[in-house]
């Protein structure tokens, strides 16, 4: 007797092959997130057909969060006693800003401006003073 079912079936286990001992793996796609109907939304907004034909990863959607730490309590004593008041500015004892790494040293130098203003202008003429004195080693 003729099989009658016609028409894409779709493969039980989705993945071609799994490898001999140690290398097998899952064949059939792992777990999937099941779909999650959302009553309430407006017509046509909600996402259930969508989600049911292309199946969802397994597990949950959103990756976990790493742990925070807590933050020092504002009248804790300090944990670094040795360090000026002023570390990490500009201005008195301590290392200045280009300490912290994530601000690169903005000293004012021509080089400095001409990169700033290059960025607004239009024509381009900064963007090549600029370039010309970069590869002169200004």
């Amino acid at each position: 007797m003729a099989d009658n079912r016609g028409g894409y079936r779709k493969p039980e286990n989705p993945a071609p092959s799994s490898g001999p001992g140690a290398l097998s793996q899952r064949t059939d796609g792992g777990p999937a997130q099941g779909a999650k109907y959302m009553s309430g939304m407006p017509y046509g907004e909600n996402t259930y057909d969508q989600q049911t034909a292309a199946p969802m990863s397994g597990g949950s959607p959103m990756p976990p969060m790493p742990a925070m730490e807590m933050p020092t309590p504002l009248m804790a004593p300090t944990t670094r006693p040795n360090e000026p008041i002023t570390s990490g500015i500009d201005r008195g004892e301590g290392p200045g800003s280009y300490a912290l790494g994530t601000l690169p040293n903005t000293e004012p130098t021509i080089l400095n401006i001409l990169q700033r203003i290059a960025e607004n202008d239009p024509s381009g003429d900064t963007e090549l003073l600029y370039r010309m004195l970069e590869d002169k080693g200004y």
